[in-house]
């Protein structure tokens, strides 16, 4: 039998890390199981909620000069806008992405839409809006299915006062499979479609990047700490604490995927060198779902900082470490720093939970992919 044809369809051309790991990571779970893999892309919709300060420039630009008006020294606001200008070149390729978006699904034997925040439909990115391609709405494929897809901070009582939870019901219903990655998308999920969806790792946690990847030597010299959030997003009581946590043990603090307002160097590099960074650091202070999980997977100390204000991370955070048995690695303030940093967390229960996550990632996808090519009953 000829390989089963799998799309994705992700956030594969957002520009961090975290969003390229992924789609990285589920590509090669499915090539791993024997499908010929392509990334699809989806039509941005409306946005269903206005940006707190409107810009009259493109979204990049008006990012980029919120960073070169926000903290941090001058040398690091220029290596990060360096960074930004060659993302794609160095990520693109490896992902096998056109230079223009190619949103086809007739060709396909399944349709897999996610990981990352692909239900995540209030906010103000117009990078996404409220696109009902990433509900599956339209596909032509042949299976339409989810893997470890999330809402992000998008919940059933925001669906509901933008009205569009019935849309979205409807749309979750028509799916074949529902795989999610958090306990609110689980919710949401359960409350609007009235089913009980699959729970499986995000995919920088289901695909071994240490053990499969060729990761190279760490590209960072001497001792340092790894600061990784946007740019701007770390306090400046919080980057108080961490420039005296850093000097008093002698640390160096870099900065990944944002600049800040402690730094003593910002990292231009490719996402296997990150990987690469993570495992050399001497520990990492982050406030990002994907920092948390390259901290876990480098077995780094680490501490999470989770928002619960503004536009909050606690929906997504406090469940990760929840399922990891990490909840002792959130920082409910900037004195906890010390105490987290300093030590690292027994690895053997979490490497454990890790593990049957990922059986239970190629067990999901095993029954899926045996689903559309005739193998399984229908």
């Amino acid at each position: 039998m000829d390989e089963p044809r799998v799309g994705i369809m992700s956030m594969q051309r957002i520009r961090n890390y975290g969003s390229f790991l992924q789609a990285y990571g589920l590509r090669r779970m499915l090539e791993s199981l024997g499908c010929e893999v392509r990334f699809v892309d989806y039509h941005p919709g409306p946005c269903l909620v206005e940006p707190e300060r409107p810009s009259r420039l493109p979204r990049p630009a008006a990012k980029l000069a919120e960073v070169l008006e926000g903290p941090g020294p001058l040398a690091a606001k220029l290596a990060y806008a360096n960074y930004k200008r060659r993302y794609d070149e160095r990520t693109w390729p490896l992902l096998g992405l056109p230079a223009e978006p190619d949103c086809r699904t007739d060709d396909l034997d399944m349709l897999v839409i996610g990981s990352d925040e692909v239900f995540n439909c209030v906010q103000a990115n117009a990078n996404v809006g409220f696109s009902p391609d990433l509900f599956g709405a339209g596909s032509e494929a042949d299976r339409t299915i989810t893997y470890a897809a999330s809402c992000g901070n998008t919940t059933v009582a925001k669906l509901r006062e933008h009205g569009v939870a019935g849309e979205v019901a409807g749309w979750l219903r028509s799916l074949d499979a529902v795989s999610v990655r958090d306990e609110n998308t689980a919710s949401v999920v359960r409350e609007l479609a009235g089913t009980d969806p699959a729970r499986n790792l995000d995919p920088v946690l289901a695909w071994d990047f240490f053990g499969e990847e060729d990761v190279p030597a760490s590209p960072v010299e001497g001792r340092y700490m790894i600061a990784y959030a946007y740019s701007g997003r770390l306090t400046s009581e919080e980057c108080a604490a961490l420039r005296s946590y850093a000097d008093e043990s002698g640390l160096r603090v870099v900065n990944v995927g944002g600049v800040q307002g402690c730094c003593d160097g910002f990292l231009d590099l490719g996402p296997l060198e990150v990987l690469a960074a993570f495992r050399g650091a001497e520990c990492v202070l982050t406030d990002t779902f994907h920092g948390t999980i390259l901290s876990v997977i480098a077995e780094r100390p680490f501490a999470t900082i989770v928002r619960r204000r503004g536009y909050g991370n606690a929906e997504k955070l406090a469940d990760l470490l929840a399922r990891l048995g990490l909840e002792s690695r959130a920082a409910s303030s900037p004195t906890d720093f010390p105490r987290l940093l300093d030590a690292a967390p027994d690895w053997t229960p979490v490497r454990a939970r890790i593990g049957e996550g990922r059986a239970a990632a190629r067990a999901y996808l095993t029954e899926q992919i045996s689903l559309c090519t005739g193998d399984g009953l229908r």
